[in-house]
């Protein structure tokens, strides 16, 4: 197909992309996911490093207690927690100046509420095991796609970093990492999660690497992780539309769990982002693999969704 039906087709498919993603915001779905996020705790930048120093591959903390009470859920035997900071609050007594009536500089004593610091411990949702906990249904593909050898070979080569499986934390199916730029997937994976995840990483390659010198990353992201998130989980989906490969229930999940609200705001803002860089793979999928351009999708397989469903406070 010519560029002009390429992105007729991509603007079809990221418009169903749109209205899946606020089917599901209007969902009695959503709304139990909400629901069940609204009773964690907020925590602060600094305590979200320690958490993920001490689990990298957590998705939703809270406390022993708070498992139990809320969540209906308890934490498995021989678990090790997780150590945050948490404020607690002091008064004391300390000489403070005021200005009197008349001007004049006075000193007092007074009670003085102060904020120290003590430790506290959390678990992740993994050391943790009873009643289920809402989510957005962010699930494993699974099933063989036609074709499979030829298109991953095809991705790999428009991929602008190295392709290897290796190991990465339970949960995680793939990553893009910035320093060494290469991408990681988890092996062991269905062929159809591993066209998506592939898909996903090389557009974070291609729309948010960042640049090194010396051995260091320089620089910062000028968007934020979910509108990053958010971009890279369209193009896949796109591009697997493309392909004969409806990943809706699985993408629609992801999407709405990084977006900032119901109004859509990263996706609408970065469709021309994703549209062009879901047609530049699509027009290198169809240079590699087809003899010939054609308008019907290049591969087609069966698949279905397993229940993998993971809450997440947000990791991918």
């Amino acid at each position: 197909m010519d560029f002009q039906e390429r992105m007729e087709r991509v603007r079809k498919w990221t418009d169903k992309l749109e209205a899946g993603i606020t089917d599901l915001f209007q969902s009695d779905q959503y709304t139990a996911y909400l629901r069940a996020i609204s009773k964690l705790h907020q925590y602060s930048y600094g305590n979200i490093l320690l958490i993920k120093l001490q689990c990298p591959h957590f998705s939703m903390v809270a406390g022993y207690g708070d498992w139990r009470r809320k969540y209906g859920r308890h934490v498995k035997a021989g678990e090790t927690g997780i150590t945050i900071l948490a404020p607690c609050p002091y008064w004391t007594r300390e000489e403070v100046e005021e200005t009197g009536t008349d001007g004049q500089t006075v000193r007092e004593e007074k009670c003085v509420r102060k904020i120290g610091f003590t430790t506290a411990t959390v678990f992740d949702i993994s050391q943790t095991e009873g009643r289920e906990v809402p989510s957005l249904g962010v699930e494993a593909l699974t099933g063989n796609v036609e074709g499979y050898e030829k298109l991953l070979s095809t991705l790999k080569t428009l991929s602008p970093v190295p392709v290897a499986e290796g190991a990465l934390p339970p949960g995680v199916h793939g990553a893009y990492h910035h320093l060494e730029a290469r991408i990681t997937l988890s092996p062991g994976m269905s062929q159809a999660q591993t066209v998506k995840t592939l898909i996903h990483e090389i557009a974070h390659a291609k729309l948010h690497a960042l640049p090194v010198e010396g051995g260091i990353i320089v620089g910062a992201h000028e968007k934020g992780r979910p509108t990053r998130e958010v971009e890279a989980e369209s193009v896949a989906y796109t591009v697997c539309q493309y392909l004969g490969l409806d990943t809706g229930d699985y993408s629609f999940g992801y999407i709405a769990g990084w977006s900032s609200g119901k109004e859509q705001r990263e996706l609408r803002a970065s469709l021309d982002c994703i549209r062009s860089t879901a047609a530049e793979l699509i027009g290198g999928i169809e240079r590699q693999c087809l003899d010939r351009p054609s308008p019907e999708p290049a591969f087609k397989h069966q698949w279905r969704r397993t229940s993998q469903s993971v809450p997440k406070l947000q990791t991918r």
